[in-house]
């Protein structure tokens, strides 16, 4: 029995697996394909309840806390990690807007949001920095009644498609690093906004690309916080999407591990079954064993947020750890399958997919300093 999942969410994530297996699962392939995001199941997922479903019903959720968005992850994942990508950018920015938005402009996103009617970006990376995040050069200045933005944001999940993001710039000093940062909800419709689309290795069906911003007039009450103090308020929010994201590459895992028992236990070689070879089942013990224990931390991390408390190392543990952890499980389920498993299909598919989630939303160098920060203090970790 596990400790943070209760009756009613196992509930929950039964229903999740039943509309994942159904819905999601047989498109899983040909998403990676053809690179489209299907708006209709997005939709699908937003009648159902599964999208953004920690956020106060006030919102357009259903107050069931992050523990139950975490369930819904790992459901939608396993069948396919690109469409899990809606569930995490919900959550995220729904977070995000939902303390730090002005209700009169946050409400209508949050509704359409948790609808799967919209789709939102997070756009912080730059051509300059990607783990250096606070030494942003897009620039925002203050006109009136306006923020006029211009530069680059790159490397950014959906940016083809999403219909607005949060984008961090510049709005103090280079010299004042994050305390010169403010947070935008931009919708995308607005003019001297282009974009475009990367070919990337995996996760094709959300994609990335490159955000570019021409004398963007953005209205003032879309800022989200104060001035100048966009990132250290709004990136707090990142702690909660590091735990998400652990679930949701595990879930990879653990799909991957089902698949290659079952494989082996049937596979036959010198008249025994594979798992009566402990060069075969040894490995796949070893990756079970860890896929559960991550999987542990991950929850627990959500279960300190809901109870109000700590957890950006815990977080973070789970951001280096669990997609390192996934990509190597995967790879040795592959390694299970022998040839079949290196043959274009879903093993590949998802080794390909979990491995993007090393480099993007922080790397395992940046969450070992949190982690550090957390345990020594800042002060004997400056950088």
């Amino acid at each position: 029995m596990n400790p943070y999942i209760d009756e009613d969410l196992a509930a929950i994530g039964e229903q999740a697996r039943r509309f994942a297996t159904d819905r999601v699962a047989p498109g899983f392939q040909e998403r990676d394909r053809t690179r489209v995001l299907e708006r209709s199941l997005m939709r699908e997922m937003g009648e159902m309840g599964f999208i953004a479903p920690e956020l106060a019903e006030e919102h357009g959720g259903q107050g069931l806390g992050a523990l139950a968005a975490g369930v819904i992850h790992e459901e939608i994942a396993r069948a396919d990690l690109s469409i899990s990508y809606i569930n995490l950018l919900a959550s995220l920015n729904g977070q995000i807007l939902a303390e730090h938005g002005l209700p009169e402009v946050a409400q209508p996103w949050l509704r359409r949001l948790t609808r799967g009617e919209a789709l939102l970006a997070i756009a912080l990376t730059e051509p300059r920095g990607g783990s250096d995040a606070a030494n942003l050069r897009l620039r925002v200045e203050r006109v009136g009644e306006h923020y006029v933005l211009n530069g680059e944001k790159t490397s950014i999940s959906a940016a083809d498609q999403c219909d607005a993001a949060v984008v961090f710039g510049r709005t103090g000093t280079v010299e004042s690093q994050a305390h010169g940062v403010t947070a935008l909800l931009v919708p995308m419709d607005l003019p001297g906004i282009t974009r475009n689309r990367f070919d990337c290795h995996g996760q094709r069906a959300i994609g990335r690309g490159s955000l570019f911003f021409e004398n963007v007039r953005v209205p003032v009450d879309h800022r989200l916080g104060d001035e100048n103090k966009g990132f250290v308020q709004v990136m707090q929010g990142f702690d909660y999407s590091r735990a998400l994201i652990g679930l949701q590459v595990l879930a990879v895992a653990r799909v991957s591990l089902e698949e290659a028992w079952a494989y082996a236990a049937e596979r036959m070689a010198f008249g025994k079954p594979l798992t009566a070879f402990q060069g075969v089942s040894h490995p796949l013990a070893d990756g079970d064993t860890q896929v559960e224990a991550a999987r542990l931390l991950c929850l627990q991390a959500l279960w300190l947020k809901d109870k109000g408390l700590p957890h950006s190392a815990e977080a973070a543990m789970c951001k280096w750890w669990a997609p390192k952890l996934a990509y190597d499980v995967v790879h040795q389920c592959l390694l299970s399958f022998g040839h079949g498993g290196y043959d274009r299909g879903p093993m590949e598919q998802r080794l390909r997919d979990v491995l993007g989630f090393q480099i993007g939303d922080g790397t395992a160098q940046i969450m070992k300093t949190v982690i550090a920060r957390a345990r020594a203090g800042r002060q004997a970790v400056p950088n």
